[in-house]
């Protein structure tokens, strides 16, 4: 976490919680849900305006985590903002290496793979040392030579489950 937010949070440690207004989709990016926004739907049905603004997306970036209840939030400052999740708290971008790929996240951070899911959907999700994440949908090649090289092993899960199982929230406004 940025050093200026830890500061806010100590001058201001009583802000109230953002919900509805930041979203992730399936393919690690950032949306905008103002009011009008929310009001024509939920997400991902509206997504909302992408974040394109590469300096925000990278505080957004560095400021992202997950609360006790396994909501994930970008803390802007003292004000925690609750991020709607489309599938799942991280999405995986996967490089080429000599057996599994590497695995970073949509945020630039490393991750060690530990178990691979796959949904009803055709989705290949990856539990790693960060959590629960869903492959980047032009990875899915790569993905694919992992698991025909037996490097991953994937085991089928309805998608609904991998929340619960995973101790993860798509949606924390819902859960108010």
């Amino acid at each position: 976490m940025d050093e200026i937010v830890k500061a806010a949070l100590k001058k201001w440690p009583n802000v109230p919680h953002c919900y509805g207004w930041l979203a992730l989709d399936a393919r690690g990016d950032w949306y905008m849900r103002d009011d009008r926004t929310q009001a024509a739907g939920p997400f991902p049905r509206v997504k909302g305006s992408r974040i394109l603004h590469d300096k925000l997306r990278e505080f957004i970036a560095r400021n992202y985590a997950s609360d006790e209840a396994g909501s994930w939030f970008f803390q802007n400052g003292p004000q925690r903002v609750y991020v709607e999740l489309e599938a799942a708290p991280w999405v995986w971008r996967l490089q080429e290496t000599a057996g599994a790929p590497g695995v970073r996240s949509h945020t630039e951070l490393a991750a060690t793979v530990e178990s691979t899911w796959l949904d009803e959907h055709g989705r290949l999700f990856l539990a790693t040392d960060r959590g629960l994440g869903l492959v980047h949908t032009l990875d899915m090649e790569t993905a694919s030579r992992a698991v025909e090289s037996g490097a991953w092993k994937p085991t089928e899960a309805r998608f609904d489950e991998l929340p619960q199982r995973f101790g993860y929230r798509l949606s924390p406004a819902a859960a108010r």
